[in-house]
């Protein structure tokens, strides 16, 4: 002993019986160098209680050094840097990177990811703990880190032996890389290959791999949780690793027809949003020229009001040819309509609204084309689905459209209801600590989904003698007109889960529905509160007709 501590050993710190043989083979792992005896410290070894997290490197050990001391009996045998594996690790998935701080000193268990993960790394390399180490799903797989100009992927395989092997490449993301890329993976006899959703770069190597390996898209925000990796190269060793051990939830990729449906909906949504602002941008040209349209028509951009425009764009000053230009209903108004037209329109104003009109009619037809694209190319099952789910209160065929493309019409990726309307983002949160419940808002979900369900149930609302509708005016009394609409749209959503699942019809369930659940408790609240307002209720049951 050394100054009448004792010496360290690892193995026993967790919580495994070990010999002086047993330390010597750590040591040989560790710096993987030559044979105990010839490093010369066969007898005193020293480490302070305090450990490093990841920092720590194979050179010349100084006192202190990184929160790490030691002592040989010989000179240091090593020439060079490099890692120190076995503490590092231990340290580096107990602890999150870059805090300066002491991890507790706890026994290896496994039920935790990371304490198995780290005897599944240990036992990889000859080490033998019993049944501690984690099931291998994949003997061959690969992991991708995306970029946007590179690809870095890590082939991990496991041997006959049980040990690991382990090759990194780095790719461009051109498509002769990517077929390279490919062959590569082909090559090595990669089964299961897994990568991050990084923006839009992984729709590429999606495209190129689909068909002809297992892939993976991963939400980034699961990988990061677990601490550890930060370079592009440990990153896809880390998605490989994590792979292996069937530890990754992929994310819901559609087949390519759907996706190019898909697509072309979330085109035709941008564009009506793009003709909103420049509707908006005309009414605000219109107000700053103290022309009043709005106020008298319903619809400025109506058949009417488009006319007037142009005849406002051409010169005409006076209100009276202006208002007569009205049709329809909108001649009831001519005389607010003489007044609201009554402004000071300049030349400025002129080119502005030209502008903007010409604008909105390229729009139109852009919208136009994009839905006789859609028709066109809507496979036959879709089209089906399309018509069956308008048959509800508040949906329209483009609606049905946006729907469809989004979720499918098939229900195998969502095991139930509840699953779609999280996936969705139409369910409650679930945030909960010490038995309090601390936030019920809504999950991050699909947005394109949740926004058009958002605009059905707005719809659903208006429609009379439905069950949505009294749905609607039951909550929005006392939870509020908007989470009155996402509970409205969550009804939607499971009704369509059931209407494509189980390929039947929408019936309206009718608007007294809600009631008959709970038909006799309604009955004595009606009752109280007549006899509150000082009347004597009788009730007698009313005869039906025979």
């Amino acid at each position: 002993m050394n100054g009448g501590q004792p010496a360290y050993n690892p193995i026993a710190r967790e919580g495994v019986a070990a010999t002086d043989l047993a330390v010597r083979k750590e040591l040989r792992w560790i710096f993987r160098e030559q044979p105990t005896d010839d490093w010369g410290i066969d007898g005193h070894i020293e480490v302070e209680e305090n450990w490093c997290q990841s920092s720590c490197r194979r050179r010349h050990p100084e006192t202190n050094e990184n929160w790490v001391s030691r002592r040989y009996r010989r000179g240091w045998p090593f020439s060079g840097r490099g890692r120190l594996l076995t503490w590092c690790l231990r340290a580096r998935v107990s602890v999150w990177p870059g805090h300066r701080r002491v991890p507790e000193t706890v026994a290896s268990t496994v039920e935790s990811t990371q304490s198995r993960l780290l005897l599944s790394s240990m036992s990889s390399r000859g080490w033998s703990l019993g049944d501690s180490s984690m099931d291998i799903l994949y003997t061959c797989c690969a992991g991708l880190d995306v970029h946007k100009k590179t690809v870095v992927a890590c082939i991990r395989r496991i041997d006959a032996k049980g040990n690991v092997q382990q090759q990194t490449r780095t790719f461009g993301t051109m498509t002769s890389q990517l077929l390279e890329l490919a062959d590569w993976l082909r090559a090595e006899k990669v089964s299961h290959v897994a990568m991050e959703s990084t923006g839009v770069y992984w729709k590429p190597i999606w495209n190129l791999l689909e068909g002809e390996f297992e892939l993976l898209l991963v939400n980034a925000q699961h990988i990061k949780m677990v601490p550890g990796r930060k370079t592009d190269v440990k990153d896809s060793e880390w998605i490989a690793q994590l792979l292996q051990h069937g530890l990754l939830r992929a994310s819901f990729v559609p087949k390519t027809p759907q996706r190019e449906v898909r697509e072309l909906t979330r085109q035709r949504r941008q564009l009506i949003q793009a003709k909103a602002s420049v509707a908006n941008r005309i009414q605000k040209v219109l107000e700053d020229a103290n022309i009043k349209l709005a106020s008298v028509a319903t619809d400025v951009l109506g058949v009417s009001g488009r006319d007037m425009l142009e005849a406002l764009i051409q010169g005409q000053k006076d209100s009276r040819p202006l208002a007569d230009l009205a049709r329809g209903k909108l001649r009831a108004k001519i005389p607010q309509l003489q007044l609201a037209l009554h402004g000071r329109v300049t030349d400025h104003h002129r080119f502005l609204l030209r502008l903007l009109l010409d604008e909105l009619r390229h729009l139109e037809d852009l919208i136009s084309r994009v839905n006789a694209r859609i028709t066109e190319v809507l496979p036959a099952p879709f089209a089906e689905a399309v018509a069956r789910l308008a048959t509800i209160p508040g949906i329209d065929v483009h609606a049905a459209e946006n729907i469809v493309a989004e979720i499918g019409t098939e229900m195998k990726q969502f095991p139930t209801a509840e699953h779609l309307a999280s996936w969705a983002g139409m369910s409650p949160g679930n945030r909960e600590s010490a038995g309090k419940r601390q936030s019920g808002r809504t999950t991050k979900g699909n947005r394109w989904l949740r926004g058009t369900l958002v605009q059905v149930a707005w719809a659903a609302t208006h429609t009379k003698k439905s069950y949505l509708a009294a749905l609607y005016r039951r909550l929005a009394g006392r939870r509020g007109k908007k989470r009155a609409l996402v509970a409205v749209g969550h009804s939607i959503l499971v009704t369509i889960y059931n209407l494509l699942k189980n390929h039947s019809n929408y019936v309206d369930l009718g608007p007294s529905y809600l009631d008959q659940l709970q038909g006799k408790r309604l009955t004595q609240s009606l009752v109280r509160r007549l006899e509150q307002l000082g009347h004597e209720v009788t009730l007698k049951p009313k005869l039906t007709a025979a």
